[in-house]
């Protein structure tokens, strides 16, 4: 099938309003992984040192918002947007944001940028995110209960095991091998994040805070802002401006399913070499000038959901 069709951003924006937009700062993407270690390693800390049961609610909640931070900005490391060094920008999206989450950069922009080229036609790798919506109530609770109970944790991390366990036996396929080596990473990545838990003095305890975030509201926040990109749009049609959908989020949605504006889904899909904090910029621009109509927009989660559930029979 033919690539789906691509927006003109200089038509759109001018030529030199659109190269302020597609700048890469050398320190803000930095700051940004940064910003996401930080309040990672401050509400484990603090769950584990107060050690009450609303202190480790609030701990799970929030670092599970910042883990799919640390997998939205390996996301633009895979753009070549984290840092205008493409040194730099490889080491920092593989080792500090991609390898403590399981997955490897430079796979990832492969697959990523196909994803891009056939957004939710056949060869899309993402499309099985989105084809089986909507759904009914009872399904999605389904998916709901199985994210914060572990189970597609588990499901997930035992696949990609038993993928790096073949890798290592006797005629084993690259494909297998080059999981293994993978899973490898981020074994080792957990071990080096719990020697540091260690090395707080709090024993186990802020290491235990990450695990069971990732185990669970993690695994939730990235099924929801999977359903609100491309779920019951029209992506993949003739108009560029339908190939996402934007969902503008409050403050509590930004602490979790739409950490660094990965909710201006519309805007990236249109213009994928613009760092995620010019988002909110390129959003207001095509507002400004008359482009909302074409554009998917929810004003919430709340609603995202909604529009993916259903009617009841």
């Amino acid at each position: 099938m033919a690539l789906v069709k691509a927006a003109n951003p200089t038509q759109i924006f001018g030529r030199d309003r659109f190269r302020e937009l597609t700048t890469v700062s050398k320190w803000k993407g930095l700051a940004l992984v940064a910003h996401g270690w930080a309040v990672i390693v401050a509400l484990a800390w603090g769950a584990a040192y107060l050690g009450t049961w609303w202190a480790w609610a609030i701990a799970i909640v929030l670092i599970g918002g910042r883990q799919l931070g640390l997998a939205i900005l390996m996301h633009e490391g895979a753009h070549g947007l984290l840092h205008p060094n493409r040194a730099v920008n490889n080491w920092v999206g593989q080792w500090i944001t991609g390898v403590p989450m399981g997955t490897d950069l430079h796979a990832y922009r492969t697959y990523h940028l196909t994803h891009h080229r056939y957004t939710q036609q056949p060869e899309d790798p993402d499309l099985s995110l989105s084809a089986p919506f909507p759904t009914t109530r009872a399904s999605l609770m389904r998916k709901v209960v199985r994210d914060l109970t572990g189970q597609t944790f588990l499901k997930q991390r035992g696949a990609q095991l038993a993928m790096a366990l073949k890798g290592f036996g006797p005629g084993a396929k690259e494909q297998n091998l080059f999981v293994g080596k993978v899973v490898l990473r981020f074994i080792a990545a957990q071990f080096v994040l719990l020697a540091l838990s260690f090395a707080t003095g709090l024993g186990a305890l802020p290491y235990l805070a990450w695990l069971i975030a990732l185990a669970t509201t993690f695994q939730l926040y990235l099924r929801i802002r999977n359903i609100a990109e491309h779920a019951c749009t029209a992506t993949g049609c003739d108009d560029p401006f339908t190939h996402a959908r934007t969902t503008y989020a409050n403050w509590l949605e930004r602490a979790t399913v739409a950490p660094y504006w990965v909710n201006f889904h519309s805007e990236h899909h249109l213009f994928m070499g613009v760092p995620c904090y010019n988002l909110p910029r390129a959003h207001t621009l095509l507002i400004d000038a008359g482009h909302s109509h074409r554009m998917t927009i929810a004003r919430g989660y709340a609603q995202v959901m909604r529009q993916v559930v259903k009617p009841a029979a």
